[in-house]
């Protein structure tokens, strides 16, 4: 029996279309002004009338450094991922299969860390930082990141197993003689396809578009991440919003890539994980 009626069919189809416009006119407006050249001061609504100014993004490119804060922003969100991946879905297994007292308790700890605001430790992490000469290393970065995402990491790979990893894969490898390692990387990690999926988008997506912390922790311009690198862009050039458009332009790219790539993971993670 259908739900809706066809009004309300409509309704919800004018409100979806709303909803994906008010997301979409800000990456208009940045294409817009990114391909204008210096000088160009017709709408922000309208593309470049004349010239299409491609050199914006060379310019953009070579001025900010973005070669550069790129490779850092690549290096620091790869390892990061890769550790929240190998780290959480090692800690989330037990966690999901053995139903103790303990792991419980230990479960429960780590969704509890997920409501902590991450600003609220900034002064005594920053006075950690610098006691240990971590300040200004990308390995600060990504121990960071590790620490801020593995209970959101555990929590989704803990719910993904109980739901929909059968316990009947792992009790037949026993069976066979397997160990508890090969019973996790040879068959329960490949089953975990769509929730990894999920967990490298939700994460990914914050590790490179993080400012709060890498703004602190990675101030020299070697070690400068994307956004840090186009924020003080942003600062030198605010009478250029051409090139800063262009800067930005280029700093969303990857994670928009990213997303698209594995969307259909990331949506089938989702509804799969969900908790029974």
């Amino acid at each position: 029996m259908n739900r809706f009626t066809g009004k309300q069919r409509l309704g919800l189809n004018l409100l979806c279309l709303l909803i994906c416009l008010l997301h979409i006119v800000p990456f208009y407006i940045l294409i817009t002004t990114s391909l204008k050249a210096l000088g160009d001061f017709s709408s922000m609504w309208v593309l470049p009338q004349q010239e299409w100014s491609f050199e914006n993004f060379t310019v953009a490119w070579e001025q900010a450094q973005l070669g550069t804060a790129m490779f850092n922003s690549g290096f620091i969100t790869f390892f990061s991922a890769a550790c929240l991946i190998l780290a959480g879905s090692l800690a989330a297994y037990p966690l999901a299969r053995r139903q103790t007292k303990l792991n419980k308790f230990v479960y429960l700890f780590f969704i509890g860390v997920m409501i902590v605001p991450p600003l609220t430790v900034l002064v005594p992490l920053y006075q950690m930082v610098v006691d240990w000469g971590l300040l200004n290393t990308r390995a600060v970065a990504i121990f960071n990141n590790v620490a801020a995402f593995l209970s959101m990491t555990i929590f989704l790979y803990a719910g993904f197993i109980r739901s929909t990893v059968p316990k009947e894969l792992e009790e037949a490898a026993k069976i066979d003689g397997a160990s508890t390692m090969t019973i996790f990387f040879r068959i329960v990690f490949p089953l975990l396809k769509p929730i990894t999926a999920t967990v490298l988008i939700i994460a990914c997506v914050y590790i490179w578009n993080d400012f709060q912390f890498a703004i602190f922790f990675l101030q020299e311009a070697s070690v400068q991440t994307l956004p840090v690198a186009v924020n003080s862009f942003f600062g030198e050039n605010s009478a250029n919003l051409n090139l800063v458009a262009a800067a930005s332009l280029v700093a969303l790219l990857p994670m928009t890539l990213l997303f698209l790539f594995l969307q259909r993971f990331f949506i089938e993670g989702l509804a799969q994980g969900s908790i029974k």
